[in-house]
């Protein structure tokens, strides 16, 4: 049986290419999809016969199917496609442009839906396959001044939420990942969008100024470490749906669903009560 073959976007960097590194060091193949080869260099020449780069822009409808299709013709299918390219404009929804805005949902969430849909037919082909998406702890919670990001990564969790529903008779699985804050340089790569707005200050203002000042030495989570369970997950028998990586993130999530039963608990008698009198069970 051959080696199998992931196929992972946002390779050049941060999570990716912790995840890239770890899975061509047990042996496997991995197409490296990024914007440019940059950084990407010693993986190739380590590993020149197991790791594939393709170009690849994720909102572009032409280099998707490009980059999915150099990958099937180079290793015959792709087993485990992830979905981890990103990107993070911060602000209060408010001050955010347009444009910022409809770029975090296209990167964030419209490409992986899309890659997901150009690799599942051959994957139910097979009955095996795994979609990896990669979420965020600010997927299940909020936070002032990150809204937009947050609304990508909610979308995802949803997607994923069903696409692992659908496929239960396929043999193909998904799950999605909730990291914390990890050590990937992802500061470089997060922006500020539109102009400050002075109503916001004391709540988004004070978001931007706490992460402006958040040195990524404190940051707790390793992306080696992080790659090493993803990478487990997906080989697990029986994988986790939801991956939560990092103390931050376990704290963050544990928190809001904490909230959210107090709420549903607090309701039991408003939600029942809005129920046609005598109507039976739910069908859902």
């Amino acid at each position: 049986m051959s080696a199998p073959t992931w196929f992972v976007t946002g390779a050049g960097s941060g999570l990716g290419l912790a995840l890239a590194e770890h899975v061509l060091a047990s042996g496997d193949r991995v197409v490296l999809a990024a914007r440019g080869e940059h950084g990407l260099e010693d993986l190739l020449a380590r590993y020149p016969e197991t790791a594939l780069p393709v170009v690849l822009d994720v909102t572009d409808p032409a280099q998707r199917r490009d980059a999915v299709g150099r990958a099937t013709a180079w290793a015959g299918g792709i087993d485990v496609l992830v979905n981890n390219a990103g990107i993070d404009f911060l602000g209060a929804i408010e001050e955010q442009t347009e444009a910022d805005s409809r770029a975090q949902l296209e990167v964030n969430f419209f490409a992986p839906l899309e890659l997901t849909r150009l690799v599942l037919p051959g994957m139910r082909a097979r009955r095996t396959g795994t979609i990896v998406n990669v979420s965020s702890m600010d997927g299940v919670a909020s936070l002032p001044g990150n809204a937009l990001y947050s609304a990508s990564k909610f979308a995802l969790e949803g997607l994923t939420e069903a696409l692992w529903q659908e496929l239960a008779p396929t043999g193909v699985r998904a799950f999605v990942v909730q990291p914390g804050s990890f050590r990937t340089g992802i500061e470089h790569r997060t922006h500020v969008s539109g102009e400050r707005i002075a109503d916001y200050d004391t709540t988004t203002g004070q978001f931007l100024r706490l992460v402006s000042g958040v040195p990524p030495e404190a940051f707790p989570g390793d992306p080696e470490r992080a790659a090493a369970a993803i990478a487990a997950n997906v080989r697990a028998d029986e994988p986790r749906r939801w991956l939560v990586l990092g103390s931050d993130a376990l704290r963050r999530v544990s928190a809001r669903v904490d909230a959210y039963r107090a709420e549903l608990d607090a309701q039991r008698v408003t939600a029942g009560a809005t129920d046609f009198p005598g109507s039976g069970p739910a069908v859902l």
